[in-house]
Order: structure tokens, then C-alpha cells, then sequence
């Protein structure tokens, strides 16, 4: 089971790098499509009107799409900010219990949203509803992505809840530790290499 959660966070964090080249790639060629339409009306005297139809639009379904699905590999990476000043002045014991609660808690809301967000998907597919740009897209695709991003994190959010009232270490907060001590190497190491240099 740790195996295939594992895979399914990497999946969604792959899946969420992708729309961000997706983005890139988007974005690039309209601005490779602008500057050749700027040349051909330099030299033809009138521009061709060269354009990626809803280019824009597109942009931000991938943005959005790549918000969600990255949640929960972020997450497990450490990479989500965390305000730790109530947890750092309580003993261990506690901590487990907060930082147990803190994650159902989380796991509640961002269920209850993937809720909702299924229910949005489905009015919106039941209903026909379309984006309003050049290219009118199924809105329920678009949302999809959302939804995917909310039910993995979820899943995510329950799995450290688990392992942190089985008496584990929250993922992130190994990883978190772990940076710390890698950033602490390579500065002791550019010291050590300044100071024998």
C-alpha cells in the first residue's frame, strides 16, 4: 500500500510539473507567434493577426490544474509553509496529538471541497457548460483536474494522519529536517572549501 500511495502523490506532482510546461509552452509560442506577426507586418506593412485561439484561457487551466495536482506532493515534501511556533513550545507527547489533529482537521476541509468540487464537475457535464473564449471547452475537463488535485490530497492528508497516531514521523516533517541538514552540508562545505582555499 505505502507503494502505490507513494506513486500516487509522485504521479500527481508529475502530473502538476506537466501543466506548468504546458503553461510555458503555451505562453512561449503565442510570444514566438506575436514577434513573427510583428516581423510580417514590418515587412508586408500589415500584420497577419497570428494568435493561439483562448491562449489565455488555456494558461489558466493549466494553472490551475497544476496548483491542485502539486498540493499533494507538496505536502509531502515539506514544502508547504507551516507555522510551528505553538509546536516547538510543547513537549512531545502533545505535539503528536496536535499535529495528529491539525492533519484530520485539514483532511476534513480539503475532503469536504473535493466533495463539492464533484458535485461541481458533474452540474457542469450534466449541463453542457462551456468556456467562454474562442475555443468553447467542456468546463467539466478543466475542473477534473481540481478535482483530482483535492481527492489525492485528501488521501494524502489522511495517510500522515495515520502514520503520525501509529507513532511515525509526518512525512513532511522528515523531509522538512532533512533539507535543513542538506542546506547545513553544502554551506559547511562552501566554508570549508573558502576557509582551505
Amino acid at each position: 500500500m505505502r507503494r502505490f500511495l507513494n506513486r500516487l502523490y509522485l504521479a500527481s506532482g508529475i502530473l502538476g510539473a506537466l501543466f506548468i510546461c504546458a503553461i510555458l509552452a503555451t505562453v512561449a509560442l503565442q510570444v514566438g507567434l506575436n514577434v513573427l506577426d510583428s516581423l510580417i507586418a514590418w515587412i508586408a506593412g500589415r500584420a497577419v493577426g497570428l494568435l493561439i485561439p483562448s491562449y489565455a484561457e488555456f494558461a489558466g487551466f493549466f494553472l490551475a490544474a497544476a496548483s491542485f495536482l502539486a498540493l499533494p506532493y507538496t505536502l509531502r515534501r515539506g514544502g508547504h509553509i507551516r507555522v510551528n511556533l505553538l509546536l516547538q513550545h510543547v513537549p512531545a507527547g502533545l505535539r503528536r496529538w496536535l499535529e495528529a489533529w491539525c492533519t484530520l482537521v485539514a483532511a476534513a476541509i480539503s475532503g469536504y471541497f473535493a466533495y463539492y468540487m464533484a458535485d461541481l464537475v458533474y452540474a457542469s457535464w450534466r449541463f453542457g457548460d462551456v468556456s467562454p473564449g474562442m475555443v468553447a471547452v467542456p468546463i467539466w475537463l478543466p475542473q477534473t483536474s481540481l478535482l483530482l488535485g483535492l481527492v489525492v490530497l485528501t488521501i494524502a492528508l489522511l495517510d500522515e494522519f495515520v502514520t503520525i497516531v501509529r507513532g511515525g514521523e509526518p512525512s513532511y516533517e522528515a523531509q522538512a529536517i532533512e533539507g535543513v541538514l542538506e542546506s547545513l552540508d553544502e554551506t559547511g562545505d562552501d566554508a570549508g572549501k573558502r576557509g582551505g582555499g
